[in-house]
């Protein structure tokens, strides 16, 4: 299973080189895709739907809230670059990682931004026309008069995608402690004594070469301590993560648009039909 993350960059050297960076990661390059003013399917005004996605329609598994999808168009109409990356989902946490370090645009920060000068993705009052602004042949039927009136009848959809978020982490960091050790152990040490002892006693046979000049050699040795160390594995600390599956049930509500046609048969002369309309506006 793969997933598309998405990143907007002020400069299209910024987002180049978060594309370099994703090479080096475990991102398949061939998946990484920059979409600026010159992609396929850009507009200079009005934003996608869900009938024209516009550069969207390129971009595989791109499940992004109208908002969301609005805001990063409007960021490249005023001269961003969009990055869009397919990604195995085992590798999605280490590739947002690579974007965050990459000087991506914070796109709430940058949304609340435009709002606060009075840019609204829905309405249009931004840099483009938005989804309710009226066609050029709207505005003509409008202004000559025409006598035909037209009631969109609406349907809402839902589209239902998937993004990531943060679950939180760990960070295990190992590091040496030294802790002071106390041992006793016997030594041996070898000592040589040399002493006069006087006697006074005659020279016996045995003694016939006492007058031999002779040499006595002893060495005294002694213990000392020696030191070692050895080194074993006493424990493992083992980080590791798993991903497991889950259903869950998404529940809203889709509007539609019902007309309601009451004819008024009473009257014998009419100049045109009475319409009675229950309009629900999206």
């Amino acid at each position: 299973m793969s997933s598309t993350i998405t990143a907007l960059f002020d400069t299209r050297a910024d987002a180049e080189r978060a594309k370099e960076r994703l090479k080096s990661a475990r991102v398949d390059a061939d998946h990484v895709h920059l979409h600026d003013k010159s992609s396929t399917g850009y507009k200079d005004s009005g934003y996608s739907t869900h009938q024209d996605r516009g550069f969207w329609d390129s971009i595989k598994n791109a499940f992004v809230p109208d908002e969301d999808r609005h805001t990063y168009e409007e960021g490249v109409r005023r001269g961003g670059v969009l990055l869009t990356a397919d990604v195995d989902d085992d590798c999605v946490d280490e590739a947002v990682k690579v974007l965050e370090e990459a000087n991506t645009v914070d796109i709430d920060d940058r949304s609340n931004q435009w709002k606060a000068k009075g840019w609204d993705y829905a309405g249009g009052t931004g840099a483009g026309a938005g989804l309710g602004a009226l066609s050029e042949t709207d505005r003509t039927d409008r202004d000559v008069g025409n006598r035909e009136e037209v009631i969109p009848v609406v349907e809402e959809q839902l589209v239902v995608g998937k993004r990531d978020v943060s679950r939180g982490g760990v960070r295990v960091r190992s590091y040496v402690t030294e802790t002071p050790v106390h041992e006793q152990i016997r030594l041996r040490n070898e000592q040589i004594n040399v002493e006069r002892r006087t006697v006074d006693q005659p020279l016996s046979a045995a003694d016939a070469d006492a007058f031999r000049e002779r040499t006595i050699d002893m060495t005294a040795t002694g213990e000392e301590a020696v030191v070692g160390k050895t080194a074993r594995v006493v424990e493992e600390v083992v980080v590791s993560k798993t991903a497991e599956t889950h259903v869950e049930d998404v529940e809203d509500t889709v509007r539609k648009t019902d007309v309601e046609i009451d004819r008024d048969t009473d009257v014998e002369t009419s100049t045109g039909s009475t319409f009675g309309s229950t309009d629900k506006r999206i």
